[in-house]
């Protein structure tokens, strides 16, 4: 939901007949721009002479009263979306994805249960980050669809999406969006009573599906640490036409952190361990096959500030990570004869990755008030994903990238802000692939091909350079304009360039090009928002103009095995597909990645209407809107964009009670690429209701307790993903669904 935050959600503010409106949680969004206002923090103490920091509140994620005027704030040049801790709570899912996937603008790839990558604007894989507190997830997500993202939902205090000239912040793999997890893993302050906590669980109908979780900091003479684990269990989930086989997620995980906070900053350290085991559904499951990843990660994270106030600067920031990924891909390769799991490929990722921003403090001019920051961040990682008898997918590649960007906004007046931003990147992947890639018909044999390529190996350099500009206006009744414009380069990412075998997940044969270009975006976006008020709106239309768009290109044959020299065994499709001798009797779509300029152009839209108090709150009305038409220069369809979206609801809210019923329709996907076919649309009708209560506070400490019941798909429709590659082997979605969740919070 663009730049909706609380205010759009159905958990945003309202007001009712008191005059005090119903106070919401606080939402300080962090991600979209590295130029920080000096937080509104109330200040408290330890109770040793230390003061320490809040949490902020901000206008977007509290009640604000009718008729306030919108404060210019950082990420109200750009679409952000947040969902809160109450919303990912109330939602079905192991994913992040499924607490974001019915907002405007974003979907899931929906490939299994436990891998559901956010889709952005038609999006994904290489052009989505996904990140923890700043730093990336460190995953092989963005390489195939059946990996997951290794954060589970209940790590998340929040989530941001952001998309626009504050990807520019974090690279150029960010350019369609940036999927930002925020938690207190890393302690930034000092808890009200210096202590805080948190337990939360829930169980579901569709999968028989139960997860729990908790989170604890505590603190003193400015030394906090914190510490959260949880634990999630899913069978395989039930369809409107029956269990989907091999749907199962079973994960764990928690983390440890520590830091020091005084009144100038902070700086703190975490470690973090993820656990999850996950099946595939599709045919491969139905044949007993039952696919399956078991993956695991470290990760050891650090953060911190120093609010120096002086010497022409405001503050100095800076994030640190480093983390182990493996997973394993285990198969029965003989059901019903030895029906032991054997491994079918690992891949592992080894990534470290820091950046460092500096913000300086406002500087008076004729023009009006600068405020800026300038910024570096340094990536390494090294990829590997090894398979069938030792070939390898993609041999050990490694990544190294190093960046400098900055950030400058000018208040012209009190209604006009412009910002600024610039970002120049120099990567250098180093890894082995294939050229002058060529076939050769069969003698004797019509429809079968011999390919060969020559090995390549060594490192591939690019210098991308990428610059936005954006403006804001305040209009009228506390509404806000935007306009930015922006140019962004991405460099080609190791898979795109070295990849080299069978990728079962996808069901194709992947050949990367080392000869790929930078791919080049050209963006022009408007929106309007208004966040306070009995109205409360955001829309936002953009267009995009793609030179040298990255993409999988069928080639027409399917093939079986190759070796590690570059010869391999193909049919024309139609001819059978398979056999020659390969490690599998399934046939592989041979794909090339290649470059071709492309369009894309969509609108988002959400609103909210408190229409009247009733009761000892307000109720009212909400709807969204959302599509995004995706061709290449000659006409054709990009692959698996997502339909037309529509939907709405009725709410009702009080200080204890919030309630909605909605709907949610996704018109039939008619404009699809090539091999693909159109997707029956369908409706989701959902349901919810939870009361929150707020006990006697004791000894400063005061406990929350929340109740509650979401349904989703409560008319058991059958609903197929055009954006999935499941879509397919025809694998239906989960079927009516009922959640009971509830927490108990200690400030």
């Amino acid at each position: 939901m663009t730049a909706v935050a609380a205010v759009l959600s159905p958990s945003g503010p309202a007001h009712a007949q008191e005059a005090t409106p119903t106070e919401l949680p606080a939402i300080e969004v962090t991600t979209p721009s590295p130029i920080v206002k000096p937080k509104r923090a109330k200040a408290a103490s330890s109770g040793q002479g230390v003061p320490q920091t809040a949490p902020p509140a901000t206008a977007e994620g509290a009640a604000i009263p009718p008729g306030t005027a919108l404060d210019f704030d950082d990420h109200a040049f750009v679409a952000v979306t947040t969902a809160s801790d109450r919303e990912i709570a109330a939602t079905n899912g192991p994913t992040l994805t499924d607490t974001l996937e019915n907002k405007p603008g974003i979907v899931g790839s929906t490939f299994a249960p436990g891998a559901n990558r956010p889709i952005i604007r038609g999006l994904d894989s290489y052009r989505v980050r996904t990140q923890e507190n700043g730093i990336g997830t460190h995953d092989v997500a963005a390489i195939s669809e059946d990996h997951a993202i290794p954060v589970d939902p209940n790590a998340a205090d929040r989530v941001e999406v952001v998309r626009g000239p504050a990807t520019l912040r974090y690279g150029s793999q960010a350019i369609g969006g940036v999927v930002s997890v925020e938690n207190q893993r890393i302690p930034t302050y000092m808890p009200k009573g210096g202590f805080s906590g948190a337990v939360s669980g829930g169980g579901t109908s569709v999968d028989e599906g139960v997860d729990g979780a908790f989170k604890v900091t505590a603190g003193a003479n400015g030394i906090v640490v914190h510490a959260d684990g949880f634990r999630r269990e899913t069978e395989d989930y039930d369809s409107p036409n029956g269990k989907v086989a091999n749907t199962f997620v079973d994960s764990k995980g928690g983390a440890l952190g520590a830091s020091l906070v005084g009144t100038d900053g902070f700086f703190g350290v975490s470690f973090a361990r993820i656990e999850s085991v996950y099946g595939i559904p599709g045919e491969e499951a139905e044949e007993g096959v039952n696919p399956r990843i078991d993956m695991v990660q470290d990760k050891v994270l650090a953060k911190g500030e120093w609010r120096v106030r002086d010497f022409g600067l405001e503050a100095v920031r800076f994030w640190f990570g480093a983390s182990d990924y493996k997973h394993d891909e285990l198969a029965i390769h003989d059901p019903g004869v030895d029906n032991e799991f054997e491994v079918g490929s690992t891949f592992t990722n080894k990534e470290q990755e820091a950046r460092v921003e500096i913000q300086h403090l406002p500087v008076g001019t004729v023009l009006g008030e600068f405020t800026g920051a300038i910024g570096a961040h340094w990536g390494h990682r090294k990829t590997r994903g090894q398979s069938f008898e030792g070939e390898s997918l993609l041999e050990p590649v490694e990544t190294d990238s190093i960046a400098a960007f900055w950030f400058e906004e000018l208040a012209l007046t009190r209604k006009t802000r412009l910002q600024a931003a610039a970002r120049i990147e120099h990567t250098a992947v180093d890894g082995t692939g294939w050229e002058d890639f060529h076939g050769e018909e069969e003698v004797g044999s019509p429809g079968e091909w011999h390919f060969h390529a020559h090995e390549i190996s060594g490192e591939k350099s690019f210098t991308p350079v990428s610059a936005s500009l954006g403006a804001l206006y305040q209009l009228p009744f506390a509404t806000v304009a935007r306009l930015t414009g922006q140019y962004v380069e991405r460099a080609p990412d190791a898979a795109e360039l070295f990849s080299k075998g069978m990728h079962e997940a996808t069901g194709t044969f992947e050949v990367g090009n080392p000869f790929l270009d930078v791919e080049k975006a050209t963006t022009i976006e408007a929106g309007l928002k208004k966040s306070t008020g009995a109205l409360r709106f955001d829309a936002s239309a953009y267009y995009t103009r793609y030179n040298g768009f990255i993409y999988r290109q069928l080639q027409g044959f399917e093939c079986d095995g190759a070796s590690s020299v570059g010869e391999f065994h193909c049919e024309e499709e139609g001819h059978g597909g398979g056999g020659g001798g390969g490690h599998s009797h399934e046939a592989f779509d041979l794909v090339y990645f290649q470059q071709r300029d492309a369009n894309f152009y969509g609108f988002e839209a959400a609103a909210q209407y408190d229409v009247a108090p009733i009761w000892r709150g307000v109720w009212g009305i909400d709807g969204q809107y959302d599509f995004v038409n995706a061709k290449f220069d000659d006409g054709s369809y990009v692959p698996r964009i997502p339909p037309h979206r529509l939907g709405g609801g009725l709410y009702y809210r009080d200080a204890n009670w919030f309630a909605r019923a909605g709907v949610l329709h996704a018109f039939d996907q008619n404009r699809f690429g090539e091999e693909e076919i159109a997707t029956p649309g369908y409706t989701l009708v959902s349901a919810e209701i939870s009361y929150t209560v707020e006990g006697r506070t004791e000894n400063g400490i005061a406990p929350v307790f929340t109740v509650g019941l979401k349904g989703e798909n409560l008319a058991d429709e059958e609903v197929l993903n055009h954006a999935s590659f499941k879509r397919r082997e025809g694998v239906l979605e989960p079927g009516a669904s009922v959640r009971l969740f509830g927490s108990v919070k200690l400030n």
